[in-house]
């Protein structure tokens, strides 16, 4: 299938790769000269045959809004636009509207896979009409992994964004609930190896994961995480969980308490959060903060 790509950051670029890869004409623009396949929006609709399959991976607010209110004007009755960036998904009633009173079809997509999806593939969680849905299913299908899983039409507009936001929302709570056991087990003089202890776990437990596979490799890099500072950031998902949480009245002790966790690495040092920043550079290749190397000439 033919479909225009903007926004080709770490996540668009490398999409536009995978669908390559997949056999798909993927027309790609970005802000960016040096990455974009065009020079501007409208070039890029009209390289694309109708109906028009647009996939938008910006940031949320303003400038998703802003690349929706300009598609808006550029396609017709019978197109469809894809967000699949993280957007609030209380945004996409909006979007949906906005684009529905020019006859376009609006399909918002939860992407899970950070930077290692190219080579392993996305999950994707989607929401809209089945027959909007069905004109991307192609694309879908090459950026999901291999087998079954990793795709799912959650509902209809905003369920995709919503289920994207509860799984960041749990991951919040499961890096956690590692990195609080690594800060234990660096704090007591019985263990001899925490990185080894980690390791251990990654078979025939039942806490082996993904993401216990990337806290050992960051750990193998840097077994006390000793050049990273105790911050991490939070995107988003996480604040908008705890607030869907509190709207539909549903405890949720243990994600609130993670992202309050972070609240607080930015307050003072903390072990814990260092191992939440590792986790993060290694699944998205988010940026962390290197300490500092010091300047007083009796330590340097």
């Amino acid at each position: 299938m033919h479909l225009g790509l903007i926004g080709l950051g770490k996540m668009g670029g490398n999409m536009r790769k995978r669908l390559r890869g997949g056999g798909h004409t993927v027309v790609g623009f970005d802000r960016d000269p040096d990455v974009s396949d065009v020079g501007s929006l409208k070039e890029m609709i009209e390289a694309l045959p109708s109906p028009k399959v647009v996939w938008v991976m910006v940031p949320s607010g303003d400038p998703t809004r802003d690349t929706l209110k300009q598609l808006a004007d550029l396609l017709g009755e019978g197109d469809v636009v894809v967000d699949g960036g993280n957007s609030k998904w209380s945004d996409d009633a909006v979007h949906g509207k906005l684009l529905a009173e020019r006859g376009i079809g609006f399909v918002d997509c939860g992407v899970s896979g950070g930077v290692w999806g190219l080579e392993v593939g996305y999950a994707l969680m989607c929401g809209g009409e089945a027959s909007d849905v069905a004109k991307v299913q192609p694309a879908f299908d090459t950026l999901r992994p291999e087998g079954d899983g990793g795709f799912v039409h959650a509902g209809p507009i905003g369920a995709g964004h919503f289920s994207k936001m509860v799984h960041n929302g749990i991951e919040y709570a499961i890096m956690q609930a590692y990195a609080e056991g690594w800060e234990l087990l660096e704090k007591v003089d019985v263990i001899d190896n925490v990185a080894d202890v980690f390791d251990s776990w990654r078979a025939g437990t039942v806490i082996r994961s993904w993401l216990l596979d990337l806290l050992c490799a960051a750990l193998k890099d840097d077994p006390k995480l000793d050049k990273l500072t105790g911050y991490a950031e939070d995107s988003g998902e996480g604040r908008w969980t705890v607030e869907a949480a509190i709207d539909n009245a549903v405890p949720l002790s243990a994600i609130t308490a993670a992202l309050f966790a972070r609240f607080q690495s930015r307050q003072e040092e903390s072990p814990a959060m260092k191992a939440v920043a590792a986790m993060r550079n290694q699944f998205g290749g988010h940026a962390v903060r290197a300490k500092a190397e010091s300047t007083d000439p009796l330590t340097s």
